[in-house]
């Protein structure tokens, strides 16, 4: 299976959603390289029991590939989410 490109929509925000992801995954107590947030993927595999290793992961279910993005991305949504219901909030203020 081919692998899939992800590309955000907003042109310039790779590098705030990577400081994102490590002070979101700071915060979930996991030690994180600024300059290589995604490699906390490893760690989090390890924590919940999964063989995720660098290169080819393709015989990794999909199960065990939802444990780890959904310990990742999880967390992520809801800082998301307040982040946006804080900037509603100041522009209800203004």
């Amino acid at each position: 299976m081919a692998r899939r490109s992800r590309r955000l929509l907003v042109t310039g925000a790779e590098q705030g959603v990577k400081d994102l992801k490590a002070d979101v995954m700071r915060r979930e107590g996991y030690a994180v390289d600024p300059n290589h947030p995604d490699d906390v993927k490893y760690e989090v595999a390890k924590d919940v029991g999964v063989p995720l290793q660098q290169g080819d992961n393709g015989d990794l279910q999909t199960e065990e590939a939802g444990r780890v993005g959904g310990k990742i991305g999880g967390p992520m949504v809801r800082e998301m989410i307040r982040i946006a219901q804080e900037q509603l909030v100041k522009q209800q203020k203004k």
